[in-house]
């Protein structure tokens, strides 16, 4: 698939919750019905897909048209983390039967269709069915020292890990912001990997524990989509598929994206800690 086969046309408007609504309720209107437009011209074979709205986290330079869908996130008993998967159901859609995934969560519809953009909508993780312990685990290559020197890949992310994420730092921007780790999800045994990037924030614990003047919106969704500061998302660049990074690049300073997660390609730039409902025609899974 060419990465001009995976354009998207940019939302028409989206609400800020972090950092105040900028009349993102009339502009969503209009987005809406321009995707709706656009998904009926553009129907494809296959299951899903279509106008979606998903959480991300903001897109606040470069060419990017959208944020990064956040995957939610659990803890387990022993401290491991594991990404929340939709509950699976069947539905009408176009005549025929087809299942989802999607359930309802601090007060928004969560979806597998996040996911379903940059060719991710064709790999087996995302089929609604697919059998996974959800969790969140080490990549093969790591971007961060720490977690070259203390996981291989494949192991599971745990809440020990990330005890100094209060005072964390790279050298990158600012430290104390948050400590990051890259990884995979849903992607053991399977042909593609999922990628990942999580962070466990004291910015994101204090908003989802209604210590900001954040929306309350925002308040219940990362309430109930984050835990004990910990924040993921799928780490696919909206623009040209790329797989960004936080505090990874020196060079992000000259795009202002320091403090950011920065794609070298295209230079463009999302902020981790403002989480926004973005508008867009998710892709099709094949049959």
């Amino acid at each position: 698939m060419s990465a001009d086969e995976d354009k998207y046309p940019a939302e028409s408007g989206r609400r800020r919750f972090v950092k105040g609504v900028v009349g993102g309720s009339g502009l969503a209107a209009v987005g809406m019905t321009s995707a709706v437009g656009i998904n009926s011209a553009t129907t494809s074979p296959g299951e899903g897909g279509g106008s979606t709205e998903a959480m991300a986290i903001e897109n606040t330079a470069g060419p990017a048209p959208r944020g990064m869908p956040q995957i939610p996130i659990e803890i387990d008993d022993e401290g491991y983390l594991k990404g929340v998967w939709p509950e699976v159901q069947e539905v009408e859609q176009g005549g025929r039967t087809i299942e989802v995934a999607e359930t309802e969560m601090g007060g928004v519809p969560y979806s597998s269709e996040w996911f379903q953009y940059c060719g991710v909508e064709s790999y087996e993780g995302i089929v609604p069915t697919y059998e996974s312990e959800n969790y969140l685990r080490s990549d093969a290559g790591p971007a961060y020292d720490w977690q070259s020197e203390e996981l291989e890949g494949g192991d599971r992310l745990n809440v020990s890990m990330f005890e100094n994420y209060e005072s964390w730092g790279n050298g990158i921007g600012e430290d104390g912001l948050g400590k990051p780790a890259t990884g995979r999800w849903r992607s053991e045994d399977a042909e593609n990997t999922i990628p990942i990037q999580v962070i466990r924030s004291p910015i994101i614990e204090e908003i989802a524990n209604g210590n900001t003047d954040a929306d309350q919106s925002i308040v219940d969704w990362l309430s109930a989509s984050t835990s004990q500061g910990f924040i993921a998302w799928l780490n696919k660049c909206t623009h040209f598929c790329c797989v960004p990074g936080y505090k990874q690049s020196a060079g992000a300073a000259s795009f202002g994206g320091e403090d950011g997660v920065y794609c070298a390609c295209h230079q463009s730039v999302y902020d981790p800690f403002s989480i926004v409902q973005t508008l867009f025609v998710a892709r099709p899974r094949p049959e």
